[in-house]
């Protein structure tokens, strides 16, 4: 799928980035995500996989991909070549909390509620899709078209 007007450097400038606030945000949150998760450090450590950091960055490069789209969808205000232009900040802002709002939380919690997950596991998890959709959409913005 390709959409007109993407600014590649910026897609790819907000995967990394959302990447890096990732290993950040959970390596801050190890101890409480790990407890809502009901496993241990060692538990953790020795079911992970390399791949799954592939998987990672991929995934957050197509979200990232996916964001400049949808900013890049939006009806500029004015019409014309006098329009205001709708890759901003503000409008990345903006969608990034609607699209973390209205997908990425809601499933979310409909996922963890049938899984009979903890509600703080909801809590870290949905702080990290949150900043991930801010931070993608802040970068997009501030890069434009």
């Amino acid at each position: 799928m390709l959409f007109a007007g993407i600014n590649y450097i910026a897609v790819v400038v907000a995967g990394v980035a959302s990447f890096a606030f990732g290993a950040v945000y959970y390596m801050t949150l190890a101890k409480p995500w790990m407890a809502a998760i009901g496993k241990t450090e060692e538990q953790v450590k020795s079911e992970s996989s390399p791949l799954i950091y592939i998987v990672v960055i991929i995934a957050q490069l197509v979200m990232a991909f996916m964001m400049a789209g949808v900013l890049g969808h939006l009806i500029p205000l004015g019409g014309g070549d006098g329009a205001v232009p709708s890759v901003t900040l503000t409008n990345g802002l903006i969608t990034g909390f609607c699209i973390w709002f209205g997908f990425v939380l809601t499933t979310m919690l409909i996922n963890h509620g049938f899984q009979g997950q903890k509600r703080s596991l909801s809590v870290i998890d949905g702080g990290h899709w949150l900043g991930v959709l801010l931070l993608q959409g802040a970068v997009i913005g501030l890069f434009g078209i």
